[in-house]
């Protein structure tokens, strides 16, 4: 199966920490949301960390230093030292290196994270578009208190023809208290009043993944996130494995609509998928079985889910739920992508699933 026709979510007889030499892990809404740790996550990292799996933290979230990154990892349980986080904000600066004279002065638009990356690139980070022989224009997610001038200050730079960058396009960013604007927002702020495009280098676009291979070796790497459009889009454009984890933006909803470049190798509930085999999602004859579980995309325009013992041969031979025990949801989740993505092919699932995920508690 190559990755553009995925009509199924993959099976693992290895546990994935053991399968992959590395777990590229995005932060916010895997690790932690709003600075606390995500369920399991200390602890299943730790473990995959022990059985021989390398971590490495690969974030869209330009705001902080690889040092402050590391820092607040170690606050939460998770040793990690900076070289092991790598940054969008590290991604754009070498980018912009790569178009401009060393020494040159770039007008930041965001956090420390940019500044830092910056300089570490030869780069003179500055703070106002007059600054005589401005060379670019960078913008990066500088938190929620970042003030409305700083965008028009990159606006004035841009409309006088300064080549304008952004670490990445994200819209929304997970926190503690739910789903707020990501610098994708910003920069559509800035987008709007010069009508100008930025060069973007963060997830899903290749400097992005240029950035990862070169900063940790990685052989036989795996992409770990909860967004479709980032991390499973980025693992997609640089042909290698994902697992999507459930614990950020996105939902059971989403994940059946995901269209080819956004459909995960692996899909699990949280970071505990990492210490475990991924069960096979087997073809039947009304449909695709995982588990205990049968999914069976109707005439009517449905999906539809059954467990072992249910109408029809659905879910029989199944291996957890039969005699009328319920299957593991993520199972049925599982069989419901296959019955979905292959009914959409190279497009978007449009069946009705939504009595099937009420099942799911999903």
């Amino acid at each position: 199966m190559t990755r553009q026709s995925r009509t199924s979510p993959a099976a693992s007889e290895q546990s994935l920490h053991q399968a992959y030499d590395t777990a590229l892990l995005d932060l916010d809404g895997v690790v932690y949301a709003g600075g606390r740790a995500i369920g399991y996550a200390v602890e299943s990292l730790a473990a995959a960390r022990v059985g021989g799996m390398h971590l490495a933290y690969v974030t869209n979230n330009a705001l902080r230093t690889p040092d402050a990154v590391a820092e607040h990892l170690g606050e939460l349980g998770i040793p990690t030292e900076a070289a092991e986080v790598i940054t969008s904000a590290q991604a754009v600066a070498r980018l912009i290196a790569e178009q401009v004279e060393p020494g040159s002065k770039v007008l930041v638009i965001g956090g420390d994270g940019l500044r830092v990356a910056l300089r570490e690139r030869g780069l003179v980070p500055v703070e106002s578009a007059e600054e005589e022989g401005l060379a670019a224009v960078v913008q990066g997610y500088g938190g929620p208190d970042l003030p409305w001038g700083r965008f028009a200050e990159a606006a004035y730079a841009v409309n006088r023809g300064v080549p304008w960058f952004a670490s990445n396009t994200d819209l929304t960013i997970p926190g503690a208290r739910g789903i707020a604007p990501g610098n994708g927002a910003a920069v559509e702020v800035v987008r709007i009043a010069t009508g100008a495009e930025p060069q973007v280098a963060g997830k899903p676009l290749p400097p992005m993944h240029r950035e990862t291979v070169l900063r940790t070796g990685a052989e036989r790497p795996l992409v770990v996130g909860d967004r479709l459009d980032t991390d499973i889009e980025g693992a997609f454009n640089g042909e290698v494995d994902s697992l999507l984890v459930l614990t950020g933006v996105t939902d059971a909803e989403q994940l059946l609509r995901a269209e080819p470049r956004h459909r995960p190798t692996y899909v699990d509930r949280d970071l505990r998928g990492l210490l475990t085999g991924q069960p096979e999602v087997e073809p039947c004859s009304e449909g695709f079985r995982c588990g205990g579980w049968t999914a069976v995309a109707t005439n009517g325009g449905v999906l539809e889910l059954r467990e072992a013992g249910e109408g029809g041969q659905g879910g029989q031979g199944g291996q957890g739920g039969q005699g009328g025990e319920a299957g593991d949801p993520l199972d049925g989740l599982r069989a419901l992508c296959a019955a979905a993505w292959t009914a959409a092919g190279d497009g978007v699932c449009t069946l009705d699933a939504a009595k099937a995920l009420a099942r799911l508690g999903l």
